[in-house]
């Protein structure tokens, strides 16, 4: 029984509900649709040289690869693959397949350095260290009960400060994007981004189907922007904090707290009843206001790099 591997096609909706079906089960700390899928692959910046793959066993879907070139990054001939195989069909070679799939294409574009996220378990290290990776750094998958839990309440707003959402900037979104490039620019990463194209950020982030502008919630100082906490939904009960952080003029005042506390208390109304986020294991600020709002580590990935040549 032989593993083939082959493009997904977006604009087959039974194809993109197979690959958001595996990334779910294997990553169920990460929201997933089909439209999402869909969107990913044909939104993705050209220069990205984004494909994502499905392995296929006699005809059935059993593992997912998406992979790129870091085109934003001020270092050259960088590469990322992130593979996912089905829970119940592991073992089967669909991962290898996807693994030399990927890799053919990355090197062929001149990438020589590859960064790939592995969950922690044994075996998917050992896969890893197989193949040639090694391990770089470590990020936690955090959930919190949205339905059970209880959050703390919402607090008194300092002088000169108001909460909004991002559905408020419609009309411009562009205070936003400054306020998330700076930010995403000071996140913990073993790769250095260069993040200056508002063009692809409204593709890739403001239009998303997943993105959620009524969660979203900014707290502005003095009319300005100054610290977010981005959400997204899978238009069930789920929902996920993809980016919460501060402006560096405005830091040190709780200001991504009080923006991040807000949202969750808008997502409870809005009937969600599971919150997802997610953190660089050396981020220990997050990580403390993370605990103080109830959410657990639920998973752990490690960051693996290949370098070539």
């Amino acid at each position: 029984m032989t593993v083939i591997v082959r493009d997904l096609r977006p604009a087959d909706r039974t194809d993109a509900e197979g690959f958001a079906r595996i990334r779910s089960l294997a990553l169920p700390y990460m929201l997933s649709t089909p439209e999402s899928v869909a969107y990913d692959i044909t939104h993705a910046h050209p220069d990205g040289r984004n494909r994502s793959l499905v392995a296929e066993r006699d005809g059935e879907p059993v593992g997912t690869a998406q992979i790129g070139v870091v085109y934003d990054s001020p270092e050259p001939g960088q590469g990322f693959l992130n593979v996912y195989v089905h829970p119940d069909r592991t073992r089967l070679g669909a991962g290898s397949a996807l693994v030399r799939a990927a890799e053919e294409y990355l090197t062929a574009l001149g990438a020589t350095k590859l960064f790939a996220w592995v969950l922690d378990a044994p075996e998917n290290r050992a896969f890893a260290e197989r193949h040639g990776y090694r391990a770089r750094r470590s990020a936690h998958f955090l959930r919190l009960d949205l339905a059970h839990g209880t959050l703390p309440p919402l607090q008194e707003l300092p002088p000169g400060v108001e909460l909004r959402t991002a559905a408020d900037f419609a009309d411009d979104p562009r205070p936003l994007f400054d306020l998330d490039a700076e930010t995403t620019t000071d996140e913990p990463s073993d790769i250095a981004h260069e993040f200056t194209d508002y063009d692809n950020w409204l593709g890739e982030t403001w239009r998303h189907p997943l993105f959620s502008p009524e969660l979203t919630s900014v707290a502005v100082v003095d009319g300005r922007p100054a610290a977010f906490s981005a959400a997204r939904t899978d238009g069930g009960r789920r929902y996920g904090t993809v980016m919460t952080g501060t402006g560096r003029a405005f830091r040190g005042r709780g200001l991504a707290k009080l923006a991040k506390n807000d949202s969750l208390h808008r997502a409870r109304a809005a009937g969600l009843t599971e919150a997802f986020t997610g953190n660089d294991s050396g981020n220990g600020p997050m990580m403390a206001i993370n605990k103080w709002f109830g959410y657990d580590i639920c998973a752990t990935e490690v960051r693996y790099v290949r370098e070539l040549g």
